[in-house]
């Protein structure tokens, strides 16, 4: 399968809804398609987050979001790949492979010295990938998440994973 993948802009917010709204379900959040599109409008019109779309022969199959963010010990920029999602009908075919080597080309275009992701534990097929392509668990590090909200507001209940790269 032949997969293409470019930088999303507004103009591909009724593609990118969908799948972002997908995303969301799997993780067991409540679907909600217009406050997808109103927070992905958001992360585009200002700048906060790079998404990368994959297409298949024109159909929109996978995506993944980056947020950037800087180490202060290497003084440099670093890419946290938050999101990544493929649709069910379309995994296994060299999606997923193609958005992390499309964000790798990215991150290394804007001379970041680092993608940094965040997985379940239980996500072995996904971090197969991430191996398979380089990717390491540091042994030496443990990640902390300390909940600051939980209301309906933030729609983000206290066991859910952030998404990072889920």
């Amino acid at each position: 399968m032949s997969v293409q993948v470019r930088r999303a802009g507004t103009d591909d917010l009724d593609r990118l809804v969908p799948l972002f709204d997908g995303y969301r379900r799997f993780y067991e959040q409540e679907g909600d398609p217009d406050a997808a599109r109103n927070f992905l409008k958001a992360r585009l019109d200002s700048g906060d987050s790079v998404i990368l779309l994959a297409e298949h022969d024109g159909e929109a199959i996978g995506f993944t979001q980056l947020y950037p963010l800087f180490s202060s010990v290497r003084m440099a920029r670093i890419w946290i790949l938050n999101d990544l999602f493929v649709d069910d009908s379309h995994r296994q075919r060299g999606a997923g492979r193609a958005l992390l080597e499309a964000a790798q080309t990215f991150a290394e275009d804007d001379g970041a010295a680092a993608l940094q992701l965040e997985t379940q534990r239980t996500n072995s097929v996904a971090q197969s990938l991430y191996t398979r392509l380089g990717w390491e668990a540091p042994d030496d590090t443990i990640w902390f998440n300390l909940p600051l909200d939980d209301s309906e507001r933030g729609r983000q209940r206290a066991d859910a994973p952030f998404g990072i790269g889920n």
